[in-house]
């Protein structure tokens, strides 16, 4: 961990179990066991709902173990930002060793249980995606390179995958598509993030797109990324996982969305200092239903299906 100006024996050590949880970063597990659930459900293969209910509790046990893995490398940089101050390790309520032992646990435990439960593949995508996290994107990416939540998105792109392999034991297009949806969604929603956070990615030295290359370039990537996610939502409508009520709440909803990025991309940030980042913080707010809505209908295509309604 970067040296900047965190320390641990400097704070009170007082944790509770409330801690341990927000450790496994539970707002993101939410969205990994939704889309992995999503995978399940939407291939085209019935799984037993105990084997279900057991494949999805450990797929979330691996996301908590990634959070754990990730607060403790970065909890140096979680101190000098406002928006991390208070997670458990820079508030001193929780040690960095417990936090890497929490993260190393968990994460043996849910691989091994979901070869047990499920397959060897799925197990093996689970422990990949792990390692792609705390490593690859955290120890790796984060810090070197503006490009850390363009490829690092790839990250929170695999539960779904992970879900399909569950079921069928195999990869396959549509499983793919899930994850290219998250993958494409990912740098608007953290980008939108970063210009409203103002000076935080610059006070921990995180080289985040707008610390690199400005705000307006930032500005440019939401709009460029946002295009490119549009097309690949709407397209997927007239896949296997599509259908006409994904189709129709695609192009609503990506339509709201260009219009956000399109604002985003007009203004400078003397129009934006001066409502506060009203456009961006919408804009990021939106992003949140947006993934959430996409994959929900996913859902209820593949519901709507065996009664001859979902689907083409």
């Amino acid at each position: 961990m970067a040296d900047i100006g965190y320390s641990a024996t400097s704070k009170e050590h007082d944790a509770q179990l409330g801690d341990y949880f927000a450790l496994l970063k539970p707002r993101v597990m939410s969205l990994v066991v939704f889309t992995a659930l999503v995978g399940l459900l939407a291939a085209p293969v019935t799984v037993h709902p105990v084997i279900a209910f057991a494949s999805i509790l450990f797929v979330a046990i691996g996301a908590g173990a990634s959070g754990a893995l990730n607060m403790w490398w970065d909890a140096d940089i979680d101190g000098v930002m406002r928006r991390t101050s208070k997670r458990p390790i820079p508030s001193g309520r929780v040690q960095p060793g417990e936090a890497l032992n929490l993260g190393m646990g968990l994460s043996f435990l849910s691989v091994m249980m979901l070869a047990v439960t499920a397959n060897l593949l799925a197990a093996g995508l689970l422990a990949f995606t792990i390692f792609f996290y705390a490593v690859i994107y955290s120890m790796w990416l984060k810090r070197s390179t503006p490009q850390n939540i363009v490829i690092g998105g790839a990250a929170g792109a695999f539960p779904p995958v992970i879900g399909w392999v569950i079921a069928t034991g195999s990869f396959s297009v549509e499983a793919w598509l899930m994850f290219a949806l998250i993958f494409m969604w990912t740098p608007p929603h953290f980008w939108a993030l970063a210009l409203f956070m103002k000076s935080d990615y610059d006070d921990a030295g995180v080289p985040m797109l707008t610390v690199t290359h400005g705000r307006k370039s930032t500005r440019v990537h939401i709009i460029v990324y946002t295009v490119l996610l549009a097309v690949l939502a709407v397209g997927t409508g007239f896949t296997a996982i599509g259908g006409p009520l994904y189709l129709t709440t695609a192009v609503v909803l990506n339509a709201l969305f260009l219009k956000g990025a399109l604002h985003i991309w007009r203004r400078d940030e003397q129009s934006a200092l001066a409502d506060d980042y009203a456009v961006e913080k919408k804009f990021f707010r939106l992003s949140l239903w947006y993934l959430f809505a996409h994959f929900g209908v996913i859902l209820a295509e593949a519901a709507l299906r065996p009664f001859g309604f979902g689907g083409w």
